[in-house]
This record gives C-alpha cells, sequence and structure tokens, in this order.
C-alpha cells in the first residue's frame, strides 16, 4: 500500500489526547490509513520519555509504538493563534480525541459547541478515567486506580496473599481498544446523518467490561470470586506447573471433554472426586496438586508434547525473547521492524485493506510546517524546535 492507502485514508484525526489510553486510540486509526496529526503541548506528550528509551534517542520505545502513523505539532491551547490553529484542525476533521480532566476542554473554550460550530459532523471522543458526569468525573485517574476499582487486581494474586495489579498497562490498552469501537460507530452515524456527537469512553468502564459475568454472579447470586492464582471456578485444572526442569507451563481444561483427556492423561479416568465439573469444584485443590506433581515428575518439552497428544490445551510460559522466535508468530509476522523498531503488528487482519505502519512516533513538533502550510497559516506561533 501507499502511504495514503487503507479503509480509512479518507478520514481525518485531531489527537489531543496524552499517554496511552487515547493516542491507542488514534494509533489504530493511523495503522490503517486515516491521516492523524498528534496536537501535543509545549514540552510534549509525557509518554515521549516513558520507560525505555535508546541510547542517544529523546523518544521512548513507548512513544513510539503508540504514536505511530501520526505526525506532530506543538499548539499552546492556553493561546489564541494556537487554539484557531486547533480549530482550524477541527474544521477539516472527522474525529477528535482527548483525554482532558471533564470541564478543561470547555474552559480553553474548546468544548463540543465550540468545535461542532466550526464542523458540525464532528466526533469528539473524550476518554477519562471515570466519564464525563457521576461524582468521580472530575478526579483524576490512572490506569492502575481503576484496575483496583474494576475487581480486577482483587481477582488476581494468590489466595493468601495480596491482591495484584496488572504489570503492563492493562486499562489504557483496553480503553484504546474500546474507543476505536466506539469510535468507528459515531463516524458511521456522522457519514449518514452529517452529525457529530461525543464518544464518553472510560476507563472503569472499560475495565469492567472485562469482569464477564461477575456483576451477575455479585447479583443474582450473592457470590465473589475468589482470588485463586491463575486458576478461575469454570476451569478445573487450569493455571501455571513448574517442570522438572525448571521450566514454567500453562493449561487450561475449560470444556468438559479437555478436563477428561487431561484425566486420562495423569492416571486419574473414572476417579469420582473429579467426574464432572461440580465434583471438580468440589475436590480442586486435590486435583490442582495431582497435575502439579505429574508436571513436576518430567521436563517441559515432554509435558507439552503428552498434552498436545492428548489434545490438551497447554504452552510453556514465553518471556519476550521466546515469543518472538516462535514460528507462528513469524508466520504471521505478528511483530514488525518499523524505523528500526520491533513493534506489534496491527491488531487485526483485513483481506482486502490490510493495515500498515507508516512510521514510529515522530519527533516534536516535526510536522509544524507541513501542517500549518495545509491550513493556509504562518509559522509565527507558539511552537517549539523538533526534539
Amino acid at each position: 500500500m501507499q502511504a495514503a492507502d487503507g479503509p480509512l485514508r479518507d478520514v481525518r484525526v485531531v489527537d489531543m489526547a496524552s499517554v496511552i489510553a487515547g493516542p491507542g486510540t488514534a494509533r489504530y486509526f493511523a495503522d490503517f490509513g486515516a491521516q492523524v496529526v498528534k496536537v501535543e503541548r509545549p514540552g510534549g506528550d509525557s509518554t515521549r520519555s516513558m520507560g525505555w528509551t535508546e541510547p542517544e534517542e529523546s523518544r521512548s520505545l513507548y512513544w513510539k509504538l503508540v504514536n505511530r502513523g501520526k505526525r506532530s505539532v506543538v499548539l499552546d491551547l492556553k493561546h489564541e493563534p494556537d487554539r484557531d490553529v486547533l480549530l482550524a484542525l477541527a474544521a477539516e476533521a472527522h474525529l477528535l480525541v482527548e483525554n482532558m480532566r471533564p470541564g478543561k476542554l470547555e474552559a480553553l473554550g474548546l468544548g463540543p459547541e465550540e468545535l461542532w460550530a466550526v464542523n458540525p459532523a464532528l466526533v469528539i471522543l473524550r476518554v477519562s478515567g471515570f466519564g464525563q458526569d457521576g461524582p468521580y468525573a472530575k478526579r483524576p485517574a490512572f490506569a492502575t486506580i481503576v484496575e483496583a476499582m474494576s475487581g480486577y487486581a482483587q481477582l488476581t494474586g494468590e489466595p493468601d496473599g495480596a491482591p495484584l495489579l496488572p504489570p503492563v498497562a492493562l486499562a489504557d490498552e483496553v480503553t484504546a481498544i474500546v474507543g476505536a469501537f466506539a469510535s468507528m460507530l459515531a463516524l458511521r452515524h456522522a457519514e449518514r446523518t452529517g452529525t457529530g456527537q461525543v464518544v464518553d469512553v472510560s476507563l472503569l468502564e472499560s475495565m469492567m467490561s472485562l469482569m464477564g459475568p461477575l456483576p451477575a454472579v455479585w447479583a443474582q447470586l450473592g457470590e465473589r470470586q475468589p482470588r485463586l492464582g491463575s486458576g478461575i471456578p469454570f476451569a478445573i485444572p487450569r493455571g501455571t506447573y513448574q517442570c522438572s526442569d525448571g521450566k514454567w507451563v500453562a493449561l487450561s481444561a475449560a470444556a468438559e471433554s479437555v478436563a477428561q483427556r487431561v484425566l486420562r492423561l495423569i492416571g486419574h479416568s473414572g476417579d469420582a472426586r473429579f467426574s464432572d465439573f461440580q465434583a471438580r469444584f468440589r475436590n480442586r485443590a486435590e486435583l490442582e496438586k495431582l497435575v502439579a506433581d505429574w508436571i513436576a515428575q518430567r521436563p517441559a518439552d515432554q509435558v507439552v508434547d503428552e498434552f498436545t497428544r492428548a489434545d490438551a490445551a497447554i504452552t510453556t510460559v514465553y518471556d519476550m525473547a521466546e515469543l518472538s522466535r516462535d514460528p507462528q508468530v513469524a508466520a504471521r509476522r505478528s511483530l514488525a521492524e518499523v524505523d528500526g523498531v520491533t513493534m506489534q503488528a496491527p491488531i487485526a487482519r483485513l483481506s482486502k485493506t490490510p493495515g500498515r505502519i507508516r512510521a514510529v512516533g515522530p519527533y516534536l513538533d516535526a510536522h509544524r510546517t507541513q501542517i500549518l502550510a495545509e491550513l493556509g497559516r504562518d509559522d509565527g506561533l507558539t511552537g517549539t524546535e523538533a526534539t
């Protein structure tokens, strides 16, 4: 594909969000051809220096991933000339993404009504911790907060241990996907009616969507899922197990047929303690110990081979080095190299209009002259030098 190709090649996006969740939504649009302008405050988005950075490089690897395929311009929205540029960008855009604390965009004179005055069809994605209304709307929120509030952290960790937070930006990444999906719905409506709308996406509700039936389990049955380490109540056995050579494997027997095959493999077919799900649930500890002991007596390669022959789901537990060498990952080209940086390929495969990564996240203000020229404006604004 050429740079302007892709199913979203006619879509223009203004990404004035920061960190991961909002910019992550705009990344998915860029992957599929949308023209995304990244609007940054003077000094730039804090993600530019977040986490790992290559030697003699000012842009972090996280920045290069989340903001790939975008162009950068710096605007100080406290100054009227820069606000005018933002409004000019919005006038030609289909989608604007922001994640300021609710009310702050309005305080800058850039609320939905002002944006719709220049572009009635504009879709405005507003990403926040708790949503645009409610008693928590104006509270600061980070992924950690909603990962704890959503119930996720309470479920993770060992039964007698502390709740554990995810070691990745789970809430942000999930919210980015939710934001992309919801924005596409609103863009479809705007295309049909010529009318834009606000898309209100929160980190908390995005994380809550991962909880499956657990709200119903509490509301209808009065039960809470206990903390079970790697286990879940409806898949027994399920978890991570250490082999005799020190390597770890992960397996799951959520389906009854798989559970029975595992029982045959470890020599407990017909054991009344494990005859059906209810019996396995009552005797979870005994079954998990039998599986753990069976695995602990064998090296990982043998364990995986025997489970595979039994048609039971299992894998070794990968780190990033092992993932990068996996033949399935290689065959699918699930990892891409862009400008010398390895990163995940576009998240979905479209047979006729595939996504493509055009470039890593840009240097600060790198496209200022080009963007202002397209708007018919000079360069006498706040700005900054590309760094």
